[in-house]
């Protein structure tokens, strides 16, 4: 079976996140890298609503045939190194973390159709 990896901040589960696992799921077997909430300070420059821990535990309860990990806090690309996937899926708007080039991912990318991107992207929920 295919290795899908996808991430994400995941803060508060909305149909758009449902949209991406989904599809993620769709292509083979997902692990999703929730991001750490020092990261999401660093990159976004506010800390999410909920902890990654609380986070983590939403998805694990949502989706319990995918699997969830914390990132790295220091290091992106630790768990693509360590887990090695075929394809790693992105949103239709996400960026790469800073430092990181599509390259530097060593395996096919795709990114994801917008799903009613008026309705449910994350910085509109916030």
């Amino acid at each position: 079976m295919k290795k899908i990896m996808i991430f994400g901040t995941f803060d508060r589960v909305h149909p758009g996140h449902e949209f991406v696992l989904n599809n993620a799921q769709k292509q083979g077997a997902v692990t999703a890298i929730v991001a750490r909430d020092e990261n999401v300070l660093k990159i976004k420059g506010r800390l999410p609503v909920l902890s990654e821990e609380k986070r983590l535990q939403d998805l694990k309860a949502r989706f319990p045939s995918a699997t969830f990990l914390l990132g790295d806090p220091k290091d992106f690309l630790a768990p693509i190194r360590r887990l090695q996937p075929d394809l790693i899926l992105l949103g239709y708007d996400q960026n790469l973390p800073p430092g990181v080039k599509e390259d530097d991912l060593g395996c096919k990318i795709e990114r994801l159709a917008p799903f009613h991107p008026e309705r449910y992207k994350s910085s509109l929920l916030s």
